[in-house]
């Protein structure tokens, strides 16, 4: 973890200042978050087996705020494996089943009018949750 002291500043030519940044993790903070990762990737293979190369991959690039593309053949517990990660970590998970019929606002979300309330109001699209698995994008018609 970084302190306040490890703000980034720019320079003036907006190039990053890397001189103040200083790590202030301790040895039992760093402890106890591999504790708490390998907790975590124990409880994914309770639900899947036999792919830890694959848990520990989808977890670091989780950590480090990545995208990730899953290529496999069909059957073999892709969606289970993202809806296990998003269990074992507490986040809300949402599928998005890519078909030729799907709407950009279908996914993004979109304001319809309360005749009631008389006011718009915001339906949420599948976005906007904390892990989304995009399912076969391949079919997906270009406008989505």
């Amino acid at each position: 973890m970084l302190g306040r002291e490890a703000e980034r500043k720019e320079t003036q030519n907006g190039a990053l200042n890397t001189e103040n940044l200083q790590n202030n993790a301790s040895a039992p903070d760093a402890a106890a978050c591999r504790e708490k990762i390998n907790s975590v990737i124990s409880e994914i293979e309770h639900v899947i087996v036999g792919k830890r190369t694959e848990i520990v991959m989808l977890m670091t690039a989780m950590l480090s705020g990545s995208h990730v593309l899953i290529e496999d053949v069909p059957g073999t517990g892709k969606t289970t494996l993202a809806a296990a990660i998003a269990k074992a970590t507490g986040l809300d998970f949402r599928r998005a089943q890519f078909t030729p019929d799907v709407m950009a606002s279908d996914i993004t979300g979109f304001n319809v009018y309360n005749r009631r309330l008389e006011e718009f109001e915001f339906r949420k699209g599948l976005v906007m949750c904390n892990l989304l698995l995009a399912d076969e994008i391949n079919r997906a018609s270009p406008k989505t």
